[in-house]
């Protein structure tokens, strides 16, 4: 059994009892962690102790969990709320976005997979959202996670030709080979250039 401690986003959170939650964390060095909190929700003095805060979706803090190889969920022993980013719960548009983005997130990850520049920029993002347009935060956080995941596509080079891409009044896009191209085919997108 491994003992994790790291610091975490929660992308999303469910109830598995009266007392307790599954969670999904996005942590800084481990990646993205599925948890049981058991007793995570009772009013008990040890479990405000061990549960500061509550686990609640779009916020972060510390956590301590155990995890073993043959389980499906590490065993979430202790959290430590230390950003609850409350813009988000008075900007429905800012709500918006983040949810979308810590779904987005949770999609796109697999699990213990660490991806500590998306952590970073997660944070980055939620923080942004208390000033700055949701809309364009949430566009620079795609990107960001597009780009550490490998799928950012290449808007400079044409994709079959290798080559720079040339001006052109439309272009194809080619899912497959991850950009634009000047030449047409059956399975791609176009599009004109002012899109």
């Amino acid at each position: 059994m491994a003992r994790l401690i790291d610091q975490a986003i929660v992308l999303r959170e469910f109830e598995w009892s009266e007392t307790s939650q599954v969670v999904v964390l996005l942590t800084e060095h481990h990646g993205k962690v599925r948890g049981l909190a058991k007793g995570s929700k009772r009013r008990s003095p040890s479990s405000l102790q061990r549960f500061s805060g509550g686990i609640e979706l779009l916020t972060a803090g510390q956590i301590v969990a155990n995890t073993k190889r043959t389980a499906e969920l590490a065993n979430l022993t202790e959290w430590d709320q230390q950003q609850s980013y409350p813009w988000l719960r008075t900007d429905l548009s800012a709500q918006w976005a983040a949810m979308y983005a810590a779904e987005l997130t949770a999609a796109m990850l697999a699990d213990l997979d660490a991806h500590p520049s998306v952590f970073q920029q997660l944070g980055v993002f939620l923080d942004a959202l208390q000033r700055a347009k949701p809309q364009a935060a949430l566009l620079r956080y795609q990107w960001a996670l597009l780009d550490d995941c490998g799928y950012r596509p290449q808007l400079t080079r044409d994709v079959t030709g290798g080559g720079e891409l040339a001006r052109a009044q439309a272009y194809t896009f080619d899912p497959m080979a991850g950009g634009f191209t000047t030449q047409s085919g059956a399975d791609e997108w176009r599009g004109r250039a002012a899109t």
